[in-house]
């Protein structure tokens, strides 16, 4: 039963990523990555991994993912008609995407996957806190500044993209 659902999540994963990067409405992508998101943290829980789980929702669909649409929706004229929303560089992209694509199955193949015999700590949600507030409690606070600066950057790009007021001059 649990192989049924990791299927079930892994293809609406696959398949809602593919989305995000196919669709020409960026508020629609931004929309299947909170799908894509949800799926790969539903295979958190399948791996026992509910700490992780819970921190890919909290985190990435909470923040990350509502974040991105708020700029979205705060970028002046997202959806006009005078945009032209067209990638100029398939062929540079389709030869990227192709290289790293033969590259990960390489990885893929020639890497030995050791599995371990030991057991989860009885509880790993205490040791994973811990860890982050001691060991690497540096890198966590550096992700905290930068996902605020990239809060306060959305705020300045949506100012400086929408209209003047009348009577207000430009900056």
């Amino acid at each position: 039963m649990s192989m049924l659902i990791f299927y079930i999540l892994a293809i609406v994963a696959v398949v809602s990523a593919l989305m995000v990067v196919t669709l020409r409405n960026v508020f629609h992508s931004a929309l299947f990555l909170v799908l894509t998101l949800f799926s790969v943290a539903g295979i958190y829980v399948l791996l026992e991994a509910e700490f992780l789980a819970a921190v890919q929702v909290l985190i990435y669909v909470g923040a990350i993912t509502i974040l991105m649409i708020f700029a979205i929706m705060l970028t002046y004229q997202i959806t006009s008609k005078s945009i032209r929303q067209v990638n100029e560089q398939v062929i540079p992209a389709v030869i990227i995407v192709l290289v790293f694509f033969v590259l990960s199955l390489v990885t893929l193949i020639k890497t030995s996957w050791p599995v371990s015999n030991k057991s989860l700590p009885g509880n790993n949600t205490f040791e994973i806190g811990r860890q982050l507030l001691s060991t690497y409690v540096i890198p966590f606070e550096v992700v905290s500044i930068v996902l605020l600066i990239a809060l306060i950057g959305a705020i300045i790009i949506s100012r400086q993209d929408g209209p003047s007021r009348p009577g207000q001059e430009d900056r």
